[in-house]
């Protein structure tokens, strides 16, 4: 029986889950190849630690390029994270005609264009179905299950930090300092959170997904990102009301000549499937010509779930190897000649609905002028709703508008910040609704 020689970078947490994967189901995994994968190296700067992980003598190393350049290596399992030595080695790995996989989304977010190429020119391939929504397999529905369709939008929740913390918000209504915590406590939030809580991790996740999707180069700067730092839980209350939930969401969408690529917060109504995913998970919605809409759900993040998507495509690609078909399939999806760089629309040109709160002074004709300045810049007012006095003299004034463009929208909210009969700035979240009127 054939053996695949496979080689890990990075002995972390996930590190750990891929050998645990690769050790306890080794059985089940040489039945499903019909080959055996042979761990022949793990490599960690840290070799003292116990991760529970019985190895064979001389399997963990410190060198990693030790490994990347032994010729009996078939597969490298990059598991080290970020843009610096990760993209030293795996192009190091490239150029030494291995085989690569890695759950690195920063990297593939900012370098994967160069990493595409440098793969497709040396003809290896690269797995990195883990960079996106953990153990949820949208990679490779997109790569090859919606092969045939022309994909429309994809809206999907890929963060479980923030993800956790709107949902905790909306359960028991505390404050996101306070949510935070909880989350960091119970370890589904890092000590310093920001990649997370305000929307670049998502936001690495949207500029893979588009490049499949699209046929575009991978573009993460042009990505309007808004985190969740600024969620009230006033406002996760108001949108109950109106039949909505507040997500973090990654919205894709096509319109031809450009794309919409958006990371913020997003109210959307109760019977949208993704309104019910709470807690830590994740999950993406297409909408495609052929298949209508679909969605994936699952675990985004953690040992074992991402684990096991970074396992599915080290046996894909030792399939590859074993049949001779390495580079089956493009690594962004696209045949290289075929992609584009579309531009990405800017967010001040989208036109969707919005929900906007305003503290105004309790005084007749308040509501007249706000409206006066929405209508006076095309914005039309689909409800009002209007709640009790706060003790300084101001009310919360709630609105729904019907579809209007950002850049209306962002005047309109300038021009009555400065009223002096409000107080505070505007708040504006956005509203996707597919029922909302227009």
């Amino acid at each position: 029986m054939r053996q695949v020689n496979v080689g890990v970078l990075g002995f972390g947490t996930v590190g750990t889950g891929v050998v645990k994967i690769l050790l306890e189901n080794s059985h089940l995994l040489k039945a499903r190849l019909g080959a055996e994968l042979n761990l022949k190296y793990v490599a960690d700067i840290d070799t003292e630690t116990d991760r529970g992980v019985r190895l064979s003598p001389g399997v963990l190393v410190k060198d990693a390029f030790r490994v990347v350049t032994d010729p009996d290596i078939d597969i490298v399992v990059e598991m080290i994270g970020g843009e610096g030595i990760a993209k030293d080695l795996i192009l190091k790995a490239i150029a030494s005609g291995k085989q690569v996989v890695t759950a690195n989304k920063a990297l593939i977010a900012a370098h994967g264009n160069t990493i595409a190429r440098a793969a497709t020119q040396k003809g290896v391939d690269f797995g990195y179905e883990a960079s996106v929504g953990g153990c949820i397999p949208i990679i490779k529905s997109v790569r090859e299950s919606l092969v045939g369709n022309r994909i429309h939008s994809m809206v999907g929740i890929l963060n479980g930090t923030c993800n956790y913390i709107l949902t905790r918000i909306a359960e028991s209504g505390s404050a996101f300092a306070e949510a935070l915590a909880e989350a960091q406590a119970k370890g589904f939030a890092e000590a310093d959170p920001t990649l997370d809580v305000e929307g670049y991790d998502t936001a690495h996740k949207l500029a893979i997904l588009n490049a499949l999707a699209y046929g575009m180069e991978i573009n993460l700067e042009d990505i309007y990102v808004e985190g969740v730092s600024k969620i009230d839980p006033v406002d996760i209350a108001y949108a109950r009301e109106f039949g909505y939930k507040i997500k973090l969401l990654a919205i894709g969408k096509d319109n031809g000549d450009s794309v919409e690529a958006r990371v913020h917060p997003t109210m959307i109504p109760f019977a949208d499937p993704l309104s019910s995913v709470s807690g830590s998970l994740n999950a993406v919605s297409i909408s495609a010509d052929a298949v209508d809409r679909m969605m994936l759900y699952g675990r985004g993040a953690g040992m074992m779930p991402t684990g096991s998507a970074v396992v599915s495509d080290i046996v894909d690609i030792a399939r590859n190897l074993i049949t001779g078909s390495v580079g089956r399939i493009p690594v962004l999806s696209y045949q290289p000649e075929a992609i584009r760089r579309l531009p990405i629309l800017p967010v001040d040109a989208i036109h969707t609905h919005y929900y906007f709160r305003f503290a105004a002074l309790d005084r007749p004709g308040v509501l007249s002028k706000i409206s006066g300045i929405l209508g006076d810049n095309g914005i039309s007012i689909r409800s009002v709703h209007q709640k009790g006095r706060r003790s300084e003299g101001a009310v919360p004034i709630v609105m729904l508008t019907h579809r209007a463009k950002e850049a209306a929208v962002k005047k309109a909210l300038e021009e009555i910040a400065h009223l002096d009969i409000v107080r505070d700035q505007p708040v504006l979240i956005r509203i996707e609704d597919e029922n909302g009127g227009d």
